[in-house]
């Protein structure tokens, strides 16, 4: 949905949760109609789904396919008959959850909205600080508008906290836990026997006429579709900085005025001991954990050397007491949320300790166990950081006074891309086959590009295209070089490829058909001639290179009477004795989570089966 938000986890969480559930608990048959939908791709209740709409969702799922698979996917599995299903499901279901969410008085107030739109990595500046001016060049590239952002992203937040209900709630009694852990630990010895289609394909002969028969039964997977090769211009700040030229001086004369940047601040290594404080317990507690931190505080002043030792000891801070409660280096500034504990850490000389001090986690002995002092870099040593930055920036100006000059003369000049070429002192290049949901390279791989690239314009009237921001400081103008109609591949080229399938099908029929024989004879009792593989303990978290579905068939064998057979051999079981304390909760928070999921597939369930839906076939399936 939002390509520049890939690295931000927690938005995408629901989105992502929401457009790739599988069919596994609805299926859309039922509801695929040809009328009552209109000019719509679909109906939910009193909401339609606009083709707009689905053209939108279906690109930006492509998109993300693309990127998952580093544009390595089949082009036509990015348009095929099931993604264009899973993602108009996709979009029954959000509108699902959006009305009943709205039903149950669901809000988002502004004021977590903008402290998640301020927190996104993608909206920050170099000083990794929010920038409008970042923010609304990321929503551009995207073609979106901030209230159209906005509104969105309060639908995904709605839609997050609906899910959380579900999948915080599971419950899952102690007896049950201890089983099913008892269970997930328990190992199993395995043998296999591999009966491959290698083995069979040499014996299998394919007719001219099936081959006939599948190539014409079959004429999407030999599709070629339309397809076009174009020119193109970029204009990108990244592709302008080789021609910033920077005289010396003005590199001295930048790092001069700036030396104050390119120093290290002072940082000190602290090493300390929390006692903290019972909040229910009022001044008492506050004297009792005081009193105790000053005896700890004797005792350290009397051994020094072994502050570590006693901060393991006594030391209530979870996080650092194992290390002898080591912070590692702090900085002055870093620490705003304790300032009482960083006042008495810059005070210190090296190796001394400080007497307790308060702060609202409870009281600190501090001790400075080593300096950093500041330290400023040399001229030499930035250098090459300073150039770069100079000439980024000298290339982001020169970027802002030639984008709107490059569009116009790709527009009034249309005939031609030269002219533009030549205002950036570049050169016209060609693309490979582009097709409508691909393109290489990849900087041509975006929707609003390929939606240019076979428009009437392009196509049709041999116009250059506008120019289009694919990426912040990117503009590319494309041009129509070559065009292909789809096209089905010819009989002759295929053949090989159809025979080659047809005989692994047939192999690998025969080699199950084998292995079933074999099987039922094993499990009779019989003895046959099978080389089985050397015996391996394997469970249902530690595969040690079994594959899963051997290690899955492996655990439903029925382990009264070994061995065993289904589908591999199973000599002998190894019940788990003791489960450590993490393992348990590990997987008690593990199993809590199916059961909201499964909870939440049902409710998701309900609500489809009380809510009217159609579907209009012909508007699914318009290119």
């Amino acid at each position: 949905m939002f390509t520049f938000i890939g690295n931000n986890k927690r938005i995408l969480q629901v989105v992502l949760f929401v457009v790739a559930v599988p069919f596994l608990f609805f299926g859309v048959d039922s509801y695929i109609r040809s009328s009552g939908t209109g000019q719509s791709v679909a109906r939910v209740g009193d909401y339609k789904i606009s083709q707009q709409e689905f053209v939108d969702a279906l690109r930006n799922r492509q998109e993300a396919l693309r990127r998952m698979t580093q544009g390595k996917l089949d082009s036509r599995l990015l348009d095929s008959p099931e993604l264009r299903l899973a993602t108009l499901d996709s979009l029954i279901q959000r509108r699902l959850l959006l009305d009943r969410a709205v039903r149950a008085g669901m809000t988002v107030s502004d004021s977590h909205l903008q402290d998640v739109i301020a927190g996104q990595p993608a909206f920050k500046d170099g000083s990794n600080q929010f920038s409008y001016e970042r923010y609304q060049q990321v929503l551009r590239s995207e073609g979106m508008v901030p209230a159209v952002f906005e509104a969105r992203l309060r639908q995904d937040l709605m839609l997050e906290q609906q899910r959380e209900g579900y999948f915080d709630s599971g419950f899952v009694p102690k007896t049950v836990l201890d089983r099913l852990v008892r269970l997930a630990e328990q190992e199993r010895e395995v043998s296999q026997y591999r009966v491959t289609p290698d083995r069979f394909v040499g014996e299998v002969q394919i007719g001219e006429e099936a081959i006939k028969q599948y190539y014409e039964a079959n004429p999407q997977a030999f599709r070629i579709p339309e397809r076009v090769k174009v020119d193109y211009v970029m204009l990108s700040a990244e592709s302008l900085v080789s021609q910033i030229k920077l005289e010396p001086a003005e590199i001295k004369q930048f790092f001069e005025s700036r030396r104050s940047q390119y120093r290290t601040e002072e940082a000190r290594r602290a090493s300390h001991i929390l006692i903290s404080v019972d909040g229910s317990g009022g001044a008492e507690a506050q004297q009792k954990a005081r009193a105790r931190a000053e005896e700890i505080y004797k005792e350290a002043i009397g051994k020094p050397a072994s502050f570590a030792d006693l901060a393991k000891k006594y030391s209530q801070d979870p996080g650092s007491a194992a290390n002898g409660g080591d912070l590692g280096f702090i900085s002055l500034g870093s620490m705003k949320d304790v300032p009482e504990f960083e006042a008495a850490l810059f005070k210190l000389k090296e190796g001394e300790i400080s007497q307790p001090v308060a702060t609202k986690h409870g009281f600190h002995i501090v001790r400075l166990t080593a300096l950093q002092p500041s330290q400023g870099k040399s001229f030499e040593e930035v250098r090459g950081q300073i150039e770069g930055d100079l000439k980024r920036q000298r290339a982001g100006r020169k970027f802002a006074e030639l984008a709107d000059r490059f569009s116009n003369v790709v527009y009034e000049q249309f005939e031609s891309l030269k002219p533009a070429a030549e205002l950036l002192n570049s050169e016209v290049k060609r693309s490979g086959w582009i097709t409508r949901t691909s393109a290489e390279p990849t900087v041509l791989n975006h929707p609003k590009l390929l939606e240019a690239a076979f428009s009437q314009d392009v196509l049709k009237d041999r116009r250059n295209s506008e120019a289009v921001e694919v990426a912040p400081n990117t503009l590319v103008a494309v041009r129509l070089a070559e065009h292909s109609p789809a096209s089905a591949r010819p009989f002759a080229e295929v053949r090989a490829e159809i025979e080659e399938l047809l005989k692994r099908r047939a192999a690998t029929k025969r080699a199950i058909e084998t292995g079933a024989e074999q099987l039922e004879q094993l499990k009779q009792g019989k003895s046959i001639a099978v080389d089985w593989s050397s015996p391996q303990l394997v469970s249902r978290g530690e595969r040690k290179g079994v594959s899963e579905a051997i290690v899955r068939q492996a655990f439903r064998i029925d382990a009264e009477k070994l061995p065993a057979y289904a589908g591999v051999g199973v000599s002998r079981v190894v019940k788990a004795e003791e489960i450590a304390p993490d393992r348990r909760r590990g997987f008690g928070e593990g199993l809590r989570q199916v059961l909201g999921q499964q909870e939440f597939a049902a409710y998701l369930t309900s609500v489809r089966q009380k809510t009217e839906i159609e579907i209009n076939k012909e508007r699914l399936e318009q290119r």
